[in-house]
C-alpha cells in the first residue's frame, strides 16, 4: 500500500507484505506502547480487521491477530484493557471514511489462512536481554535461560529454603502471566509470572507465592509494560527450542559455579540467610548448605 495513518498513540505505515505500527512517545502515552516502541506485523498474522466507534468522538481500526501469531498477545490471554492493546489505532471520528478504505484494503489481503490458527510465531517479541523486578525477586532473561533471583524482603520462606532458580529454556513448554492490573480475562489478586516447566504441565501448582517457578507481582512490582514483554520473549524462545536440548528433566537447574558473582553480593545473601536461620525458617542443615552453595559460587 505504501501509506501511513497516523491514530492518537501509533502510526500504521502500511507495506506490500506487512504494516509496521510505530507507537508514539509521550508522558501521556501508555508505558507499554512506549516500552514496543515498533512493531512490524505480517499480513499473513492477521485474523480479521474491524471498524467500531470509540469513545469521545473517535473511532477504532483493530487488526485482530491470528491465535498463535503473536506471542505478547499469546502471553496476555485476553487480559490487555482496550487501552493497552497494541492492534488497536484510535482515530478522530471525522476520518471514519480513511479508516473504512484502510479496513477494507487490509482485509482484502488477508488469505484463506487467516481462519485458522498460525503454527509458529510471526511477530517478533522484544529481544533479551530483559529484566524486571517482581515483589519478591528479580527476573531475567538473555535468551537461553531465565533466572529469579529473591528478595529479602518479598521472597517467601519456601523460595529462599530453594535458592535462586536457573531455567533453560530448553526445560520449559510456555509461560502463564497473570496481569498486575487485573482486566478481561484476569484473576484477581496482583498477579504473577510462572515458568511452565518440561514434564510438569499436569502437575498442579501451588500458590505463586510458594512456587520457586514463579515471582509475584504487587505494589508497583511487576508492571505490565515490563513483566509482559518479557513474558512474551522467553515464550517465543520457548517455541523456537528444540525440545528437551540442554533441559534434564525439565527441572531448575542451578547457577553454574563459573559465574562468578560479586563478593560483596554473596556476603549480603549470607547475611540473609542467617537472618532466616536466627528466625527459625531455616534448619542448621539448610542453612550450613546453602551457605556452602553461595560460597561455591565465589
Amino acid at each position: 500500500m505504501g501509506d501511513v495513518l497516523a491514530g492518537f498513540h501509533a502510526v500504521w505505515e502500511f507495506d506490500t507484505d506487512s504494516v509496521l505500527i510505530r507507537f508514539e512517545r509521550g508522558i501521556r502515552r501508555p508505558k507499554l506502547f512506549q516500552a514496543l516502541g515498533e512493531r512490524r506485523v505480517p499480513y499473513e498474522a492477521l485474523r480479521s480487521v474491524e471498524l467500531s466507534p470509540g469513545r469521545r468522538g473517535t473511532v477504532v481500526l483493530r487488526a485482530v491477530p491470528r491465535p498463535g501469531a503473536d506471542p505478547l498477545m499469546e502471553a496476555a490471554d485476553g487480559q490487555l484493557k482496550d487501552d493497552l492493546d497494541p492492534y488497536r489505532l484510535a482515530l478522530p471520528a471525522d476520518r471514519e471514511t480513511l479508516a473504512e478504505y484502510y479496513r477494507d484494503e487490509l482485509r482484502a489481503v488477508l488469505g484463506p489462512a487467516a481462519a485458522l490458527p498460525a503454527d509458529e510465531h510471526l511477530v517478533a517479541a522484544p529481544e533479551p536481554p530483559l529484566t524486571f523486578k517482581a515483589y519478591d525477586g528479580k527476573a531475567s532473561f538473555d535468551g537461553d535461560s531465565v533466572a529469579f533471583r529473591w528478595f529479602w524482603t518479598g521472597a517467601s520462606s519456601a523460595k529462599w529454603k530453594c535458592g535462586d532458580q536457573h531455567f533453560p529454556v530448553g526445560g520449559l513448554t510456555g509461560v502463564e502471566w497473570r496481569s498486575p492490573e487485573g482486566g478481561a480475562g484476569a484473576l484477581s489478586g496482583n498477579g504473577y509470572l510462572r515458568l511452565v516447566e518440561r514434564g510438569a504441565e499436569d502437575r498442579r501448582p501451588g500458590e505463586a507465592d510458594q512456587d520457586p517457578a514463579s515471582v509475584v507481582f504487587g505494589l508497583g512490582y511487576g508492571p505490565v509494560h515490563e513483566s509482559l514483554p518479557f513474558a512474551a520473549s522467553v515464550l517465543q524462545a520457548v517455541r523456537a527450542a528444540t525440545p528437551g536440548a540442554d533441559a534434564g528433566p525439565g527441572r531448575p537447574v542451578r547457577p553454574r559455579t563459573d559465574d562468578r558473582r560479586d563478593p560483596a553480593d554473596i556476603a549480603d545473601r549470607i547475611r540473609q540467610l542467617g537472618e532466616l536461620h536466627t528466625a527459625g525458617l531455616l534448619t542448621d542443615a539448610e542453612f550450613t548448605t546453602k551457605k556452602a552453595e553461595l560460597l561455591a559460587e565465589l
